[in-house]
């Protein structure tokens, strides 16, 4: 694997994400104990997952197996899932929220569709910034917004691989580009939140109209556009880097990652509880266990290298050997995302005639 090529990064910082001595109770609490107890009476647990499906698969499986507890999942984007517990309002067929972006969830808080549990293993978070003021949701895990590039069709079109969001407005990549669907995937509103919050609501629009241009398809799922730099079916990819690791891991080794010059935001992968669900104790001790070391240390074995927002949480090593730093990110504004993603997702299709462009927006 030709690592200096994959090691290609614009910005590169050593990993600051310092580990924490891990803060928890040496034994569970007589509440935890409780819970347990009620959760098993309720039997089981149905799981809507966003995060990879292989990682889905092994925290579902990890907890039916600790808990006796049966589960149930079904993988879903963060938009697809906001859409469905939005029409079942009340009365939700899934009980929990597994991984995804949290702009989606911050959606759900807004419109009262999570329920708030105060978490006792929250005290393993490494900061407050990592859960939802009012406990309607939890983070896991953090995940870096970048570029991947396919080094390879680079060379041989004879051009310079992007360093920052401007230059992926250049001519020279007309029809080169993937993005996700924000309609369906919370990595798109992410990044539309990231240029509104980085230039500005309407050079946001401007800028995405003039992207508009270069982009040949908009995936359905945040992580479909890394999927297709490595055999060539696009040669740059908008998403999460952590997705691009794993593809270089899988033996893209034509694949580099590139950290925007100009800035770039975050994701925080998050849990939560549905209002109104079916097994509302076996649901709260979900959340206990995504937050320990049982659930997010098996996510680098299952095909995911985001890194880990609890203290006492290993590290996957693969997120350092590629250099990507966790802290060298815009302070992004959570507050102006729950309000307003909606809107400008709305704003968005409107700056890029989505409705005349529905062959290129995969909802599929």
């Amino acid at each position: 694997m030709r690592k200096k090529l994959s090691l290609f990064l614009a910005g590169l910082m050593a990993l600051t994400l310092a580990a924490s001595v891990p803060v928890m109770a040496e034994e569970p609490s007589a509440d935890l104990d409780a819970l347990i107890e009620a959760a098993k009476e309720e039997g089981e647990l149905t799981v809507y997952g966003s995060c990879e499906e292989e990682y889905l698969s092994a925290a579902c499986a990890k907890f039916e197996q600790t808990y006796g507890i049966k589960v149930s999942y079904q993988r879903l984007s963060t938009s697809e899932v906001y859409t469905k517990i939005s029409e079942e309002a009340g009365n939700p067929s899934g009980d929990v929220w597994f991984g995804g972006t949290t702009d989606p969830y911050n959606e759900a808080v807004a419109a009262d569709l999570l329920e708030p549990y105060e978490a006792v293993n929250a005290v393993n978070l490494i900061s407050d910034d990592y859960k939802d003021p009012t406990n309607c949701w939890y983070g896991i895990y953090k995940g870096i917004l970048g570029f991947m590039v396919n080094m390879e069709e680079l060379e041989r079109l004879g051009i310079e691989a992007p360093s920052c969001w401007d230059d992926l407005t250049k001519s020279e990549y007309e029809g080169l580009i993937m993005l996700s669907n924000p309609n369906t995937a919370g990595t798109a509103k992410l990044v539309i939140n990231t240029m509104v919050q980085m230039k500005g609501h309407d050079e946001a629009m401007e800028y995405f109209k003039a992207l508009d241009k270069n982009v040949i398809q908009y995936t359905k799922s945040g992580s479909g556009p890394s999927k297709m730099v490595g055999p060539g079916e696009c040669v740059i990819g908008i998403g999460f880097l952590h997705d691009g690791i794993y593809q270089i891991l899988q033996g893209y080794d034509n694949i580099a990652l590139v950290v925007p010059t100009d800035g770039t935001s975050y994701e925080i992968g998050a849990t939560a509880i549905f209002k109104g669900c079916a097994h509302p104790n076996a649901a709260k001790l979900w959340i206990e266990f995504a937050l320990t070391p049982d659930c997010v240390d098996i996510a680098k074995d299952n095909g995911s290298y985001q890194f880990l927002v609890l203290s006492n949480a290993t590290q996957p090593a693969e997120a350092e050997e590629f250099g990507l730093d966790p802290n060298n990110t815009i302070a992004y504004d959570f507050e102006d995302a729950k309000a307003n993603t909606a809107q400008y997702v709305e704003d968005f299709f409107a700056a890029v005639g989505g409705e005349d462009n529905t062959d290129r927006f995969l909802t599929e």
